[in-house]
């Protein structure tokens, strides 16, 4: 009130003055605002600027507003107007926006009354602005409260209130009401006492800076009032933010069923899909093309569905299977396979950022040993059909949904939920060190899950609006904070987890600890129970880490006699007055050595040490035995018990308040805000409702009021992102081609009905997946032949209208499964710790493998560096944060890969045995069945003649076996067997 009161007053002083001004300045003279500048705003701006809405929360309508600025800070620099934004806009033509732009005069009336204010002595008054409890509460958390605040209060100090400075702690007080230079707070701060600098990186704060002293200065002489300041949270008050008008973008609206149209070729019409895109298609003239044969529609499906090839009995039982039906069955056969949810939890997992290590800018790729738990549970619920609306709850609240803490049986359902979590734990992170955990770097964490939950679920670029309003969609700053703080009672940047696992005491039960991970407990287990597989799995780890020591100790025996005979040629190679003190050194044990053979050791130690690589180059039969040592010790280490722990995100109960952060700065403080969802979503009128999931639970309730907000059917965005990314999975484009932005920057709906139509029966249909997959796969739409004529690409050149179906390149993990089932070689064991990754000496990367095999890419060890080199060159993304989209390449080394990976040499024998043991010795049979098992097709002739002429060509130079190996590397590099029709 004091603030308003003197504004009005400040405001009155000018007005007068300005009257006064302009009725005796002579012309020349600077401009006052009353007269010569608000009715430019008026009649110019306040459209956008006004008090009712405020585009980037600037409010042109009066003095206070213009000299309070924008969300990004003041807009006006007093005395220099070259300095000041709105000025710069309005000289160059920016604003306002259009054609209509302010002329010469107006022009020059604000520069001028911009350069009076310099020596105005009302202007000075305004400018200095009260500080308030929120604004000190705010350097608090930043700088202090990490040991004075929730988790940890040293000397009994508590900073997180005033109430709390004020109560103080063993010492008394932490200030003095109007008197600063007396209040300990600031003495121990001016001191360098506090923070202390010796343990600065231990708690990742930074020290407090002059400017904010001077604010915890001012504050305390003004008597440290305290501030009933309300977060700016959504209310029943109309959004000055956001316009009815902002919310009329069709992405922005619920959508709804339209009427299935009426079509001319109803005989081409299986089901509405089909006649939404026949509609648009006679717009054109066109029509849908004609069915693809049997053998292309089994083939496209099963790799649509199970990302794997048929068998040739499977090809041969279907083409024999004479019921109308047989088509619908064989769908019904794939959604029911454990292939698929490893097919399309691949997809899923590509949007939530799925990585087995931790990634972040400044790190190592340190390994994330437990994410592998999410993975599963993907992959087990694209099995269930789990219903879309209830798999989005789990992953986004998954710890609000039961209470896991106190129940006397852990349940599979509640150890799904907290496992779910995982999905906004999957971004990058770099906060695993002390020095690399500051707040700007933990709140990059959170931003980057702000946009994996924004780009993969909501389709929308949320994080574009962080450091100041979007550029393109209604998306003011202060709803990114405000999302921000949906999640602050589980990712505050103030009150941080660790992605370091820690030791636990008790298996029994689900306990929170200071890391982010949550103790595994097997559903419906007893404590008994639970300890003693806690004990075998130790047991067997034990014996598997003696087993490891074992193959180590056997290679430093070996090692052995190459290092002294290498460091004998290096100390032949030193003056002779040293040679007998290093050689002693050697010989002496490290705890038996003088200080001066210390010093030996350290000055002498590129003599004195042999690194492995340079055994290996020195000695290729040492090299052999090394590298077979290493390979042996990751097959042991991959047999080992996994750690019985979740990678959860929980609730805490207390969050630390949300602050707009002015152009992205964690120290640079804009107002306090509440939880809220994108107001351009909402009618802009309805408040955020967050309460504790249970009686008596220590939890915020945010993230599941997120949650039931996010899929209810009026959501206008859920159900549409999610068929929108089905339809490209199976057409190869999006309805929306742009499937992570339906803002206004992104490619409008090519067919918006049809996706409307789509949106509505998902969510009728139970949000059911699966039924969305036998819609879409049962369609004549789908049925189609690729094939293309003149006239249909000239009228639909990008297949907008879905005139034929596109012909796609296998993804990266899908030409590596199928290479390992043609060769006989796919390990098809689920679920479990990733396969781990080896790099050769050719530098090439590659899964370990197992007794049978390898297992399917989806179970292979995903790094955000070091990816299977295979994968990689087939576009297999490095997550950073996800991928919404995978790539389609075209380059050399995938090519030089294929022919020359000593991997897919290897299996390209195994796929010759194969073909040895089904087919025989004759050439023509080879041939045949090469084709079936690789392409799910017998050859054509002319395809089986090549075929035989290239056998006999290579037999002339090669063995038999060596040659039908030749073909079948040669069929693996083909064309039909790394493209689906």
């Amino acid at each position: 009130m004091i603030g308003c009161a003197k504004a009005i007053l400040i405001f009155a002083l000018l007005v007068l003055a300005g009257s006064v001004q302009a009725q005796t300045a002579p012309a020349g003279v600077p401009a006052d605002f009353a007269s010569a500048v608000q009715p430019i705003f008026t009649a110019n701006c306040i459209g956008c600027h006004g008090a009712e809405t405020r585009v980037k929360e600037l409010n042109l309508a009066a003095l206070e507003g213009v000299l309070k600025g924008s969300e990004s800070g003041p807009v006006i620099v007093p005395g220099k107007p070259d300095d000041s934004r709105l000025y710069q806009l309005v000289r160059d033509a920016k604003m306002p926006p259009g054609k209509k732009h302010l002329d010469e005069r107006q022009v020059a009336s604000i520069r001028s009354w911009i350069e009076s204010l310099a020596t105005s002595p009302a202007h000075a008054a305004l400018a200095a602005e009260d500080v308030t409890e929120p604004d000190i509460v705010a350097i608090m958390y930043l700088r202090c409260t990490v040991c004075h605040g929730l988790r940890r209060r040293e000397a009994g100090l508590d900073l997180r209130t005033r109430a709390g400075m004020l109560s103080g702690g063993k010492s008394g007080p932490a200030l003095i009401p109007g008197d600063p230079e007396k209040s300990p707070i600031v003495k121990l701060i001016e001191s360098g006492a506090m923070p202390p600098k010796k343990e600065l990186m231990d708690v990742s704060i930074k020290v407090i800076t002059p400017f904010e002293t001077e604010k915890l200065k001012q504050w305390i002489k003004a008597g440290a009032p305290e501030s009933h300041i309300e977060a700016d949270a959504p209310s029943s008050n109309p959004d000055t933010l956001v316009s009815d008008k902002d919310r009329q973008w069709w992405a922005f609206q619920t959508p709804q069923k339209p009427p299935v149209p009426a079509v001319r070729d109803t005989a081409k019409v299986r089901n509405p899909i089909d006649a939404f895109l026949l509609a648009k298609l006679q717009e054109k003239g066109l029509t849908l093309a004609p069915e693809a044969s049997k053998l292309t529609l089994l083939r496209r499906a099963y790799f649509d569905l199970t990302g794997l090839p048929p068998e040739p009995s499977e090809v041969r039982a279907f083409l024999a299977d004479r019921d109308p039906a047989a088509y619908e069955k064989m769908i019904d056969r794939l959604l029911e396979s454990p292939r698929y949810g490893e097919r399309w939890g691949r997809h899923w997992l590509d949007i939530a950022g799925y990585s087995d290590s931790e990634g972040g800018k400044l790190t190592d790729d340190v390994p994330r040993t437990n994410a592998w738990r999410y993975r599963d549970y993907v992959i087990r619920a694209f099995n269930a059909d789990k219903p879309y609306n209830r798999f989005l709850v789990e992953q986004i609240a998954g710890d609000e949904l039961a209470d896991y803490e106190n129940a006397s049986v852990v349940t599979e359902q509640m150890v799904d939920n907290i496992v779910a979590t995982g999905f906004l734990r999957m971004g990058p992170d770099s906060t695993i060190e002390h020095n690399i955990s500051f707040t700007d770097d933990r709140l990059e964490v959170i931003s980057d899950e702000i946009d994996v939950l924004g780009s993969s679920v909501m389709g929308l670029t949320i994080k574009c609006a962080r450091c100041h309003s979007h550029k393109y969609d209604p998306i003011p700053q202060r709803d990114y904070y405000r999302l921000k703080a949906v999640f602050q009672g589980a990712y505050d940047e103030h009150d941080w987890l660790s992605p370091h696992p820690s030791v636990y005491d008790d298996l029994s039960k689900f306990r929170f600890t200071a890391e982010r991970y949550l103790p595994y407990v097997q559903p419906g287990a007893t404590t008994v129970q639970i300890l003693e597989a806690r004990r075998e799995s130790d047991e067997l780890n034990h014996n598997l880490s003696l087993r490891i020591l074992d193959l180590k100790a056997a290679l430093d025996e070996k090692a052995g006699p190459l290092k002294k005979k290498v460091v004998a040629a290096r100390l032949a190679q030193q003056p002779q007055a040293i040679r007998e003190d290093l050689q002693k050194v050697l010989d002496t044990p490290p705890d038996k050595q003088t200080e001066v053979q210390k010093y030996l050791a350290s000055k002498f130690e590129k003599v004195l040490k042999v690194e492995p690589e340079e055994l290996k180059i020195s000695d290729p039969e040492y090299r052999r035995v090394a590298d077979e040592t290493d390979l042996n010790i990751k097959k042991v280490e991959y047999a080992k018990a996994p750690d019985p722990r979740i990678r959860a995100l929980w609730d805490r109960g207390e969050p630390s308040p949300t602050y707009i952060q002015k152009r992205g700065e964690p120290s640079s403080f804009g107002r306090m805000v509440g939880p809220g969802v994108p107001s351009c979503l909402t009618d802009g009128k309805t408040p955020f409702v967050a309460t504790a999931p249970w009686p008596g639970a220590k939890k915020t309730g945010r993230r599941l009021a997120f949650a039931k907000w996010l899929v209810e059917p009026s959501n206008p965005l859920t159900a549409r992102v999610m068929v929108n990314r089905m339809w490209q999975k199976h057409f190869g484009t999006g309805i929306v081609k742009t499937l992570g932005n339906f803002g206004k920057a992104g490619i409008p709906p090519s067919n918006q009905e049809l996706l409307d139509w789509l949106a509505t029966e998902f969510v009728d249909r139970g949000w059911s997946v699966k039924a969305m997959h036998r819609l879409m796969l049962t369609s004549a739409a789908y049925r189609q032949s690729s094939a293309v004529n003149p006239a249909v690409e000239k009228a639909d050149p990008d297949n907008k209208l879905v005139s034929r179906m596109p012909m796609r390149r296998m993804e990266a993990e899908v030409i590596y499964d199928t290479m390992l089932l043609v060769s006989g070689k796919l390990d098809e064991s689920r679920f479990g710790p990733p396969e781990p990754i080896v790099i050769h000496d050719d530098g090439l990367v590659r899964p370990l493998g197992t007794d049978k095999g390898w297992h399917r890419g989806i179970y292979v060890e995903q790094r955000r560096t070091k990816l299977p080199t295979l994968m990689e060159s087939f576009d297999l993304p490095a997550m950073a944060p996800n991928c919404l989209e995978r790539a389609s390449s075209t380059i050399a080394p995938q090519a030089l890969n294929m022919m020359n990976d000593g991997m897919i040499a290897k299996l390209a024998d195994s796929f010759a045995e194969r073909i040895q043991r089904e087919a025989g010795t004759e050439p023509g049979e080879r041939i045949e069945q090469a084709y079936w098992i690789a392409l799910g097709r017998p050859p054509a002739d002319d395809e089986k003649k090549v075929g035989l002429e290239a056998l006999r060509n290579l037999s002339k130079v090669q063995k038999p076996d060596e040659a039908l190996r030749d073909f079948c590397l040669a069929l693996m590099n083909s064309a039909p067997f790394v493209f689906i029709d």
